[in-house]
């Protein structure tokens, strides 16, 4: 995808050309642009008209809008131009833009990618779509309504999403009598609103987009404007070039139709590579060389931004769908904690600690939104303090991944510096994100590629590595059967570390307290310690209670499946009042212990845990031997092959 965000609101419609043309695989110099603006401004009838001039449709595709206007039509005998982009029939029955509708012509000067946006308040995603794949926007505003909520709402997501060339559109000028005292007060109010907004170029320009005053040619009616018309506007703005931003490359996926070829197919977001260029891998650190750049037309020597190609290397590194390709001099930030601007998609407004899916470029991870810093004030465009979001609202918010995301400002690059969010019961999206950047001091860290290799480590130590997460309320027995299980592991040769909550306590995290924040991070940190013994071939055993099923999903998305067993140690609250065996249960209704799960603080039993320990019925003795067999069956050594290259 050419933008981040193009590609992670994915259901960008691909652009339809006229009938009778063809649209090239991409329009290199294409100028891409977007019409937004409120309800009835005029945007399908202003596309519709562009079209018409600039011979656009074909004879049948007029023939056909002349037909429907009797139909449909809002102008009277006119035709109706708007239903060249109104395509639904919803659209057309309510004389309303709802879907996104792209069209593609050119002229002698240059080829243009249009995308017709909605106006509604609550079809803003909508907007946000088209915008995303824009390099100028054209604001429309009603000469009798002025400057609207959604006017200024629309300006606010096309400078988010880092268009910097603006056309004022101001429309029906034939309603006010072509009136420059008019003309004059709207240009001055936007200029006014937009100041802190940063566009580059703001272009206006009065017009009729129904009878065609200033679209194409310029207007008997204004001859007090001695601007450009749209077109003339439009042909020579100029436009930025992908290919000259770093190099950003998402692997879709690893390529192996046979034995002899591995490559890594995906489209360059931005940038160009060569054949014998360097590469790393964002997230590992691990480097290479391009060492062909193939096509279903053949191998290329240079591929640039837009570009579907499948890479091979040089070397043997481990790659898989979700990571990034980028040069080792201009690398992203590799980071789970960033900050975000979100306009906000849904009727459930957001407020912090609420889980989403979050798809980025090719990768998609678990991601918590851990602070709303502040909302968007559409008619100041001030920052205001706020701790929820709801329909159609922009917001600066924090947001914490399960695991590092390769991430870029969106203002320096596109296509990893966008996002969504996605609910994760109702699948649908719930915001578009723009990075704003990293949290604390990421941006300038990146990881280094030790020489020896997480494989090459378990392979010296004959046995898969593997983190046991034992569950439970306080007195269930995690620690009992913990013991038990090292016990026998190291009898049978297998190397081990157990991390228990109240030892981690005394030290990593003696300053942490039990409130909900703080036994978050106490779950975060332990999952961290036990991924890099993990790394070092050790098979972990973590005895937590770790009462919350959102921490400890974002802990098993550090590992993935093959490396990560939660268990349930399953005792009822009735069962472990009984034990307490530390006392800590008849603390806390002494009131002398605060904050205890199980009676100041719920626990959320796992949904689906890889194995269940009820010890209400089992002695710990059959628990641990039942996770033993259940650990001996995952972590049997993995043959030499698997090792994927790893030296000595």
């Amino acid at each position: 995808m050419p933008t981040a965000l193009r590609s992670a609101v994915a259901a960008v419609p691909a652009v339809a050309a006229p009938a009778g043309e063809t649209l090239p695989v991409r329009a290199r110099g294409a100028l891409r642009l977007i019409t937004c603006g409120s309800v009835d401004d005029g945007k399908s009838t202003l596309i519709g008209r562009l079209l018409h001039e600039a011979q656009g449709i074909l004879d049948d595709q007029l023939a056909t809008v002349t037909r429907d206007s009797r139909r449909f039509g809002t102008t009277g005998e006119d035709v109706d131009f708007a239903l060249l982009l109104d395509g639904l029939e919803a659209e057309r029955e309510q004389g309303i833009t709802i879907d996104v509708a792209y069209r593609f012509f050119s002229t002698g000067r240059r080829a243009f990618v249009v995308a017709d946006t909605p106006g509604h308040a609550q079809y803003t995603r909508n907007m946000a779509t088209g915008a995303s794949t824009s390099d100028l926007a054209v604001l429309l505003v009603d000469a009798r309504k002025g400057l609207l909520e959604q006017t200024r709402r629309h300006a606010a997501i096309v400078s988010l999403l880092g268009i910097r060339h603006v056309v004022l559109a101001i429309n029906k000028m034939d309603l006010v009598g072509w009136s420059q005292l008019r003309f004059a007060e709207l240009v001055a109010g936007f200029r006014d609103f937009a100041a802190p907004l940063g566009f580059r170029v703001v272009t206006p320009i009065p017009l009729s987009a129904r009878f065609g005053d200033n679209v194409v040619r310029p207007s008997a009616n204004a001859p007090w404007f001695d601007g450009p018309t749209l077109l003339d506007h439009l042909e020579t703005i100029p436009i930025a070039d992908e290919t000259e931003a770093d190099l950003r490359f998402p692997v879709q996926w690893v390529s192996r139709p046979n034995a002899d070829f591995r490559g890594a197919a995906g489209t360059v977001a931005s940038g160009r590579i060569a054949v014998g260029d360097p590469l790393v891998v964002a997230a590992s650190g691990r480097t290479t060389r391009v060492a062909r750049i193939v096509t279903m037309d053949g191998d290329r020597d240079v591929a640039s931004a837009g570009d579907a190609v499948t890479l091979t290397f040089t070397d043997e590194i481990d790659i898989g769908r979700g990571d990034v390709l980028v040069p080792p001099r201009a690398r992203p930030t590799v980071t789970r904690r960033f900050a975000a601007d979100l306009v906000w998609m849904t009727d459930e407004e957001i407020e912090a600690g609420h889980n989403y899916r979050l798809k980025i470029g090719t990768a998609t991870v678990a991601a918590t939104i851990t602070r709303i810093a502040d909302r968007l004030d559409l008619a100041s465009l001030d920052r205001v303090p706020a701790d929820r979001l709801a329909l159609n609202a922009i917001g600066r918010v924090h947001v914490e991944t399960a695991v590092p995301v390769a991430i870029d400002p969106y203002a320096e690059n596109r296509s990893t510096g966008a996002f969504i969010l996605i609910d994760r019961a109702t699948h649908a999206t719930a915001a578009a994100g723009l990075v704003a950047g990293p949290l604390g001091a990421a941006r300038d860290v990146h990881v280094h590629a030790g020489a020896v290799q997480p494989s090459l480590r378990a392979f010296v130590k004959a046995q898969r590595p593997l983190a046991v997460w034992l569950t439970g309320l306080p007195g269930s027995g995690k620690s009992t059967i913990a013991d038990l299980v090292e016990r026998r592991l190291v009898a049978l040769g297998h190397h081990t570390m157990l991390l228990d909550g109240d030892n981690v306590r005394q030290g990593l995290n003696v300053d942490l307290g039990f409130d909900a924040a703080s036994r978050a991070e106490n779950v975060r940190r332990v999952g961290e310690v036990a991924k890099l013994m993990t790394d070092a071939g050790l098979i972990v055993l973590v005895s937590l209670v770790s009462p919350f099923r959102a921490d400890r999903d974002k802990v098993a998305a550090l590992f993935g499946p093959d490396r990560f067993l939660e268990v349930f140690v399953d005792a009822s609250p009735e069962t472990c009042r009984l034990r307490d065996p530390k006392g800590l249960y008849a603390k806390a209704d002494a009131g002398r212990i605060v904050n205890f799960t199980g009676r100041d603080q719920p626990y959320e039993p796992p949904l689906a845990p890889g194995l269940v320990l009820p010890t209400d019925e089992i002695a710990p003795e059959i628990a641990a031997e039942r996770l033993v067999q259940a650990i001996l069956d995952r972590v049997r050594p993995q043959p030499t092959s698997a090792l994927d290259g790893a030296q000595l």
